[in-house]
């Protein structure tokens, strides 16, 4: 008896260290991680302000800062807007509110018609499947399973293999209707792609909420419509906000739909933006990368101001009950 309890300390002693070391190592491994996938972001942006020359060096540099003598000196250090001044292309206006106006493509044409593309595809993406998904979270009728198994089947179907027939679509309408807005029909293929997979996601979501709690506002005088709109659609906001956010961020980061269905080039996204503006900048490394640092900014902003909503709707969602 004695010596299993000797046994038992000694186990015990040496499963200790264990599991102090084990927190450390797995945060050392998330942060590892993280560190690989933030890398090309960090270097992206760090080429984004090089000079030229020191994107040219042989051998390369990851940072700029060495001085005459080859030594590292974080006074030496060469950091310029070089790459971001021929990407904003900033010209004297006498009018203009600061006496200046951008000029690049980007900030003209290409952004704002993402925005445009990305915030209406994400509200009508967001109001259609909300309206869907309670209808099939709370109703039975016939063909109601085979409807949402051909609907995940949709969310599923790659983008590319339906680009021939819609390009065909949009040319036979441009041809019947020579003054319809492209804008518009780009706009209603986002939200054909989005639609499925958010109906699904907003469907969870409805499912988590208990139908008592409609009940009880019926009976307290409200009508089923107005239950819906005073009970069950603030629980659900959370979810809502997450559609929103993952269809604005899936049209914002979408370039082979927007480059081939788009006859003009005005009317092109920010990605295209991008790789118009490699053809015209192959030898300058800082300005594409400004490029795409000042295409990627909107969308980190967004995120990080709604992450706390979005992550708490991601662990709500994928909890049923």
């Amino acid at each position: 008896m004695a010596q299993a309890t000797v046994l038992t300390a000694m186990s015990s002693s040496a499963y200790r260290p264990q599991k102090r070391l084990r927190p450390w190592l797995i945060s050392g491994a998330l942060l590892l991680v993280c560190a690989l996938m933030l890398f090309p972001v960090f270097s992206t942006v760090l080429l984004s302000f090089k000079q030229q020359s020191d994107v040219r060096r042989t051998p390369p540099v990851f940072l700029p800062c060495d001085d005459e003598a080859g030594n590292f000196n974080l006074a030496a250090c060469r950091f310029v807007l070089e790459g971001y001044g021929r990407v904003i292309l900033l010209q004297p206006n006498p009018s203009a509110p600061l006496g200046f106006q951008i000029t690049g493509r980007i900030f003209t044409t290409y952004l704002p018609n993402t925005i445009l593309y990305a915030f209406a595809s994400a509200t009508f993406v967001t109001l259609i499947a909300a309206m869907s998904a309670y209808v099939y979270s709370r109703y039975r009728f016939r063909l109601r399973r085979l409807i949402m198994v051909g609907l995940l089947t949709l969310a599923g179907v790659p983008i590319l293999t339906m680009l021939l027939a819609m390009a065909q679509m949009g040319n036979a309408i441009r041809r019947a209707f020579p003054g319809y807005e492209e804008r518009l029909y780009m706009i209603v293929v986002y939200i054909g792609f989005e639609l499925p997979i958010a109906i699904w996601i907003i469907k969870g979501f409805f499912d988590t909420i208990p139908r008592e709690l409609e009940e009880a506002a019926k009976i307290d005088g409200c009508s089923p419509v107005g239950a819906l709109w005073r009970v069950v659609m603030p629980l659900a906001l959370p979810g809502l906000l997450s559609i929103f956010l993952l269809t604005f961020v899936g049209v914002w980061n979408e370039f082979i739909a927007n480059y081939l269905l788009m006859s003009r080039q005005d009317l092109r996204g920010a990605m295209y933006g991008v790789y118009d503006f490699i053809a015209q900048s192959l030898s300058s490394y800082n300005a594409l990368a400004a490029a795409c640092v000042l295409v990627m900014i909107p969308v980190v902003v967004i995120f990080l101001f709604t992450r706390n909503a979005f992550f708490h709707a991601m662990l709500e969602g994928a909890v049923k009950g």
